[in-house]
């Protein structure tokens, strides 16, 4: 399997809104973070960088804008940083990171049962 590059957590900000809605040009990108984030456009448009950099995320010229747009499913990072997390903290066992979670968290019966299925589709 290939080993997907690592996402800093703000740059995974950039990343949910791509996956949300794709493409965006980075005033786009900007004005969205600038509210939620408080990000000034600078430190913004370095994260739109590091992620082209990293292969994430490529453009398209369309006139004198760049339109941006994810190159990797949010699915595809979600199970690699699962996958990274599982291997750091919990030695790759899922079984007592499963365990952790379920105790740690308030479930609810339909939680439950959606876990329920999950394990079953799983065997």
């Amino acid at each position: 399997m290939k080993i997907q590059p690592k996402i800093s957590d703000a740059e995974w900000e950039i990343m949910k809104l791509l996956w949300a809605n794709h493409p965006q040009t980075a005033n786009e990108l900007v004005e969205a973070l600038e509210h939620t984030k408080h990000w000034k456009p600078k430190t913004i448009k370095t994260l739109i960088n590091r992620l082209l950099t990293k292969g994430v995320i490529a453009f398209k010229k369309n006139g004198r804008q760049y339109l941006y747009y994810p190159l990797l499913t949010q699915k595809t990072c979600i199970q690699s940083e699962s996958r990274s997390f599982l291997k750091k903290v919990f030695n790759g066992a899922a079984k007592p990171m499963l365990a952790a979670m379920i105790e740690s968290d308030d479930l609810s019966l339909d939680d439950i049962e959606e876990l329920k299925q999950i394990l079953k589709k799983k065997k």
